[in-house]
């Protein structure tokens, strides 16, 4: 009978085994990027204790869900491995989950309760338990009559805040009555979620028609950006984005009556340029996207990276050409914590 116990990928022999069975399913991505961030791995093993299923969990995210259906009723061994990890999360009080599949393996999560929020030919982004999509966005604030008014959105990590956001959420307010700047939420930048959401809501305080609000597990989440079954992280970037994308068109953007999303160019970044071809593709002809050009003050191009690189190289004066003073002033007074940040290894040149 079969049964299912912790795997421990520490283990070599262990870990040996856990890739032959997912390379035997097709999944091969066993870089450090994806297993690192694991938490717990479960098995499957049959009488004579051999791996026939496994699944882990990063966070909130459900991955590296495989199984032989050898000996086996097809289905049964699925069901017992996510069941198993969905009881683990629970035991760990996560009680809301994602999981990023391969487009053919949807219906089978859906059986098990999970609800399909986006696919592409490749992938499929499902969640189960709560709170969903649904309380996301019953909790962001709405205005009076927003169904009939012009209803914009932009969406910036603000790592940090900088006054081409500044002025690109500016445009914006002046076009619209109403703009919505969500801040991704994922903690893997120089400046905190909590620091970045702050610095744009008091780098934008006095535009009265626009609201910060964060992106969640909905908008360029790390729980859309599992690369275990890609080939290549161009084929990565655009199965994301697209997700993304669909996400944002077919549920945020409906229920918030958003019929316009800016974009700022970006023309140091290879990922957020594939994320705005992306935009422009999936999201019109229903959704207006007007791609704003890069904001420059004294003929220097105004990016958040760079900025980044003057903190680390302590030049606070060449860095308020590129800030709004609220920016400034965190900068100033937290100027150690970054520069700690940075030489323990925190990455400054991505987005």
């Amino acid at each position: 009978m079969d049964q299912i116990v912790d795997l421990y990928l520490s283990d070599q022999a262990v870990r040996t085994k856990w890739e032959q069975l997912l390379l035997k399913l097709g999944l091969s991505n066993f870089s450090a990027r994806e297993v690192n961030t694991i938490d717990h791995t479960l098995g499957i093993v049959d009488d004579e204790g051999q791996l026939m299923g496994t699944g882990s969990v990063a966070g909130n995210v459900l991955k590296y869900i495989g199984v032989c259906n050898q000996d086996a009723t097809p289905g049964s061994r699925f069901n017992q491995i996510v069941t198993a990890l969905q009881q683990y999360q629970f035991n760990r009080k996560i009680f809301h989950n994602f999981v990023f599949t391969k487009t053919q393996y949807s219906t089978s999560f859906q059986h098990l309760g999970f609800t399909e929020l986006a696919h592409t030919g490749q992938a499929a982004f499902l969640e189960s338990g709560t709170p969903d999509v649904d309380d996301f966005l019953a909790a962001i604030p709405q205005i009076p009559n927003q169904s009939s008014k012009k209803v914009a959105a932009i969406v910036m990590n603000a790592n940090p805040f900088t006054l081409g956001h500044r002025q690109l959420v500016q445009l914006a307010s002046q076009e619209n009555d109403l703009v919505y700047v969500f801040v991704v939420a994922t903690d893997a930048s120089l400046f905190k979620t909590s620091e970045r959401m702050q610095l744009v809501k008091n780098g934008t305080a006095d535009l009265k028609n626009v609201l910060v609000v964060s992106g969640g597990d909905y908008l360029v989440s790390k729980a859309t950006f599992p690369a275990y079954f890609l080939k290549t992280s161009d084929d990565l970037i655009k199965t994301q984005t697209t997700i993304d994308a669909r996400v944002f068109k077919n549920i945020i953007a409906p229920k918030l009556a958003i019929s316009r999303r800016y974009l700022g160019t970006e023309p140091f970044s290879h990922t957020t340029n594939f994320y705005n071809e992306s935009l422009i593709n999936e999201l019109s002809p229903q959704i207006d996207v007007k791609v704003v050009p890069r904001f420059s003050n004294n003929n220097q191009v105004i990016t958040a990276t760079q900025v980044r690189r003057l903190i680390k190289a302590g030049d606070l004066e060449a860095i308020k050409s590129f800030v709004p003073l609220s920016t400034m002033d965190f900068i100033k007074s937290n100027q150690k914590i970054l520069q700690t940040r940075i030489q323990k290894g925190m990455n400054i040149n991505g987005n």
